[in-house]
């Protein structure tokens, strides 16, 4: 039985660190980022981090557009519009059963307005939970100097 190992061997370029802890400066520097599109198991990304529109994606938007729109009007408006589709298609499976398809559509296209208008609100959903954890870490910090503040004191 011939001994296979449980890990491929490391590749070669390991051995461009070799005098890593005599010279740091021997190492070879890291390579750039990536700037623009790329190729990842098949699939091409791009770096740039923009939502695309509905109408890029093929897909009518069903609220107003432009840079000034209410997310929350808009959010209930479409969640209303929602619970009325869902009705109507539960009433059409109850009394005909064969005209479901349309109303299917419908549902699926609110929910990519609705999943659409949350995503655009990423961005400030991130600022605000970055301001919030450097908020915790600033509080932290103050209540270690006053601790210390205390400790030095006694």
């Amino acid at each position: 039985m011939a001994a296979t190992s449980a890990y491929p061997p490391p590749p070669p370029y390991y051995r461009l660190y070799k005098d890593f802890i005599q010279n740091p400066k021997s190492a070879p520097e890291p390579p750039p980022p990536i700037e623009g599109t790329y190729v990842c198991f098949g699939g091409s990304y791009t770096t740039d981090d923009v939502l695309p529109s509905l109408e890029e994606q093929g897909v009518r938007q069903l609220y107003p557009k432009g840079p000034n729109v209410d997310f929350k009007k808009e959010l209930r408006s479409l969640n209303r519009e929602l619970q009325l589709h869902i009705l109507e298609l539960a009433d059409i499976l109850v009394e005909r059963p064969s005209q479901y398809a349309r109303r299917v559509e419908d549902i699926s296209l609110i929910f990519k307005n609705l999943h659409h208008l949350l995503n655009s609100l990423r961005p400030h959903q991130a600022r605000a939970t970055l301001i919030h954890i450097l908020e915790l870490q600033i509080q932290r910090r103050k209540q270690a100097v006053e601790d210390i503040k205390r400790i030095g004191r006694k």
